[in-house]
């Protein structure tokens, strides 16, 4: 079965956790699965760069961690073969703590027998994503002056996979 479009997940909602006093077993979430994003510093992380640039959401979102993988990916293979594995460090600053939920309802013949709806719908975990608010920093990457316009686009390049309209912030260290 394909997965939902973005657009069913982007709006943030309160996430819900069942509390149960006498059965404190019953409170945690079962089954979530893994994220898709599991490195999140690339590049060099010893050496000291002399530029932080950002990129910084500008609306309330919530993003997926699909999203968040294509975006590494994307600005990671073009970092690394403008400038070289070792000219750069990025960092992705979100983590997909959010869990997504889907009630898949019952079809075929017989299925209004003993499926109930929507009703209390709570749904099974089937993904995770980050809650993002304005003003919060997605990735960073850390590079020489001279290579500002390469990062500068690379964070173009993962804009583009993220579902909200983002800037990049320019940090000038002095060292």
């Amino acid at each position: 079965m394909s997965k939902r479009p973005g657009r069913t997940y982007r709006t943030i909602k309160r996430p819900w956790t069942r509390v149960s006093q006498r059965r404190p077993k019953m409170s945690f979430a079962v089954g979530v699965p893994d994220s898709k994003i599991h490195v999140f510093e690339m590049g060099n992380r010893k050496k000291q760069f002399d530029t932080k640039l950002y990129l910084t959401a500008e609306q309330p979102v919530q993003v997926r961690d699909s999203s968040l993988e294509a975006s590494r990916i994307s600005a990671n293979k073009y970092l690394e073969n403008a400038v070289g594995p070792d000219n750069y460090f990025m960092k992705v600053l979100l983590y997909p703590h959010q869990i997504l939920r889907e009630h898949t309802l019952a079809t075929g013949a017989g299925a209004d027998r003993f499926s109930m709806g929507m009703r209390k719908a709570f749904g099974r975990p089937k993904g995770r994503a980050a809650i993002v608010t304005p003003g919060k920093r997605i990735m960073m990457v850390s590079i020489n002056r001279k290579h500002l316009d390469v990062a500068k686009m690379a964070l173009k390049r993962a804009d583009h996979k993220i579902s909200t309209p983002c800037k990049i912030e320019v940090e000038s260290l002095s060292l």
